[in-house]
């Protein structure tokens, strides 16, 4: 196991344009490594199979959400009051009405974050972002 975790480090240094072949910063602990036995044994999978597919998942979800936070910044201030407020299940006429705008720019504002976060509707975007706490956003932000 530790081989394959080995070369996985590996090739993550390789595509990060490292080229060391220096052994990954921690090795496993006791619990974890227990954890991850007891997975294997519940998926019947070898233990390579499961770290090999918990380090990629891991990395993609890093990756995603490297990228959603990228695709927040390019947001303009009343985007990102739209954008909060959408995740937080308001209505086009609840955040024009919270916002003081009319719900045609409102819309407006929809359009083009669904556009910035390149999916193709509210649930969506709420989905990608549901890991993200907008509770402050009931009361604050909206001058």
């Amino acid at each position: 196991m530790q081989s394959l975790f080995l070369t996985l480090w590996q090739r993550l240094q390789a595509n990060l344009g490292f080229q060391s072949t220096t052994r990954p910063p921690l090795p496993l602990d006791k619990e974890l490594q227990q954890a991850l036995a007891q997975l294997a044994v519940s998926e019947r999978r070898s233990q390579d199979e499961v770290m090999a597919d918990l380090l990629t998942c891991a990395l993609a979800q890093r990756q995603a959400a490297e990228a959603n936070l990228q695709r927040w910044r390019e947001l303009s201030p009343r985007e990102r009051q739209v954008a909060a407020l959408i995740c937080l299940d308001l209505t086009n006429r609840q955040i024009a009405g919270r916002l003081t705008i009319s719900p045609e720019t409102v819309k407006t504002h929809v359009r083009h974050i669904l556009e910035k976060f390149q999916v193709h509707s509210k649930l969506a975007l709420r989905l990608m972002l549901s890991d993200w706490d907008f509770s402050n956003w009931y009361d604050t932000n909206l001058s």
